[in-house]
């Protein structure tokens, strides 16, 4: 596995990394046994950023992770999440809180759910409009003082505030949904300002949500509860339209001897030395193929054939519906 460090002097990392986020909630359930599994299985491999959030699964993802790495820890970079608030009440329900009390008190909650006394990268998950970024990372700066938390990151910010965060702390991490159908980050001067201010990208649903991988040939088949249903991109006319292009991509990956999925994370991997691929593995052999692409090698002809089949806005449909977490 090649290895690469979040910011400029944060913590090293596997380039691919495991989310976790699949395992408890949005997609096809998943055993127990078969995430902990997976989870095991990509430490082995060097995928050592395992990455979850308190809103995933309302906590039952961290306890989860907590569970997998109780007897390896050290062998872990784990990262968590806190300011995408969910209701008891109303399971659809999204909403942002970054207020410094809120902040502290989600930590306390994210670390007695795993079984930590602390975690490597915390993300503020999300700016919060009401609240000025400079006092969420104020109480994440304090998280670091009180031994709580190591490095720091954010996710999905704008440019401007992206610069705001990082004046008011050091930032080792900046997540944002970057992959062969999304490269926003590419032209909205995202990726430009965290290069510019040394901090990695952790880049998020690498493989589409699961098309880019070619495996997924009609939505029809989706849970009533999978995400995929609210993703625009996903659906009906875009789906087909898009489907057109990963069957295109398809072919250029037989001719390289590589999966459609090895070839999206090995592309996302030549961007860059300051960009980390998130992809969300719940079984082993999930693992193990993505794995794998680090070890693809892509010329300037193959990048060029790749990126001029996905230049951006190639995809059809936005890769939201609910603007509100789109940067802010």
């Amino acid at each position: 596995m090649i290895e690469r460090r979040l910011g400029a002097s944060g913590p090293v990392a596997g380039a691919i990394g495991l989310g976790c986020m699949g395992m408890s909630e949005f997609y096809e359930p998943v055993a127990e046994a078969d995430a902990i599994a997976a989870i095991h299985r990509a430490l082995e491999v060097g995928m050592t950023l395992v990455d979850t959030s308190d809103m995933y699964g309302r906590g039952e993802n961290e306890r989860l992770v907590g569970r997998a790495l109780r007897d390896r820890r050290d062998t872990a970079l784990l990262a968590t999440k806190a300011g995408i608030v969910r209701s008891a009440d109303d399971p659809a329900y999204r909403g942002v809180n970054g207020r410094p009390d809120y902040i502290r008190a989600a930590c306390d909650a994210s670390l007695e759910r795993l079984g930590v006394d602390h975690v490597d990268v915390y993300y503020l998950h999300r700016a919060d409009p009401n609240v000025p970024v400079e006092e969420s990372i104020g109480a994440l700066a304090e998280l670091v003082a009180a031994g709580k938390v190591r490095y720091l990151g954010v996710s999905e910010l704008n440019p401007q505030t992206l610069r705001r965060a990082a004046a008011a702390a050091p930032l080792a991490a900046l997540q944002s949904e970057y992959s062969l159908f999304t490269r926003d980050v590419e032209t909205n001067g995202v990726l430009a300002t965290a290069r510019e201010l040394g901090i990695a990208l952790v880049a998020y649903a690498p493989l589409g949500r699961g098309i880019l991988t070619g495996t997924i040939r009609s939505t029809a088949a989706l849970a009533e509860t999978d995400l995929r249903r609210r993703v625009p991109r996903y659906d009906a006319g875009n789906f087909e339209r898009n489907l057109a292009l990963v069957d295109a991509f398809a072919a250029i990956a037989r001719d390289l001897g590589c999966t459609p999925a090895q070839l999206a994370l090995a592309w996302l991997l030549t961007q860059g030395d300051d960009v980390v691929a998130l992809p969300g593995c719940e079984r082993v052999a999930q693992v193990e193929e993505n794995a794998a692409a680090a070890a693809v090698r892509l010329d300037a002809a193959g990048c060029a054939r790749i990126g001029a089949l996905f230049s951006p806005g190639a995809a059809a449909g936005t890769r939201l519906r609910d603007q509100r977490f789109a940067g802010r």
